[in-house]
């Protein structure tokens, strides 16, 4: 359904060092860097099939994050989903809602979560669902 997700950053070395980190635990590698042609810079991690891009706002205003926006990101065993959480924490990214681990969902069925926000705010999920 979507060709990438791109966030905006206030501080983009802070995202790379977040992201590399964070990324990298999903089997991402090192982004890609390139100028916009409006010059500003942007970062873009590919991992099967999927892009997601970092940049400088290219509008000139602070990067700001969606209230009640999420950003899920598919894991393959609840122990990569803490390893996501322990390596967004280590790196600047915060905790929130309830400590990772097993949810029941209504519709779903059951999923290990873990949230963060990362250092510009953006809140971020790691999800495992059982087979």
């Amino acid at each position: 359904m979507f060709s990438h997700i791109m966030i905006g950053s206030n501080d983009l070395e802070r995202a790379r060092r977040f992201y590399d980190a964070v990324l990298g635990v999903l089997g991402a590698g090192e982004p890609v860097s390139n100028k916009s042609p409006s010059g500003h810079m942007r970062l873009f991690y590919r991992h099967d099939g999927c892009a997601f891009g970092v940049t400088q706002p290219i509008d000139g205003e602070p990067a700001t994050y969606a209230n009640g926006g999420t950003i899920g990101f598919k894991c393959n065993s609840p122990e990569q989903v803490q390893a996501f959480h322990d390596t967004a924490v280590a790196h600047g990214g915060k905790s929130i809602e309830a400590p990772p681990g097993l949810r029941p969902t209504s519709s779903l069925g059951p999923l290990y979560l873990a949230y963060v926000r990362d250092p510009d705010g953006n809140k971020l999920c790691a999800m495992y669902r059982p087979k």
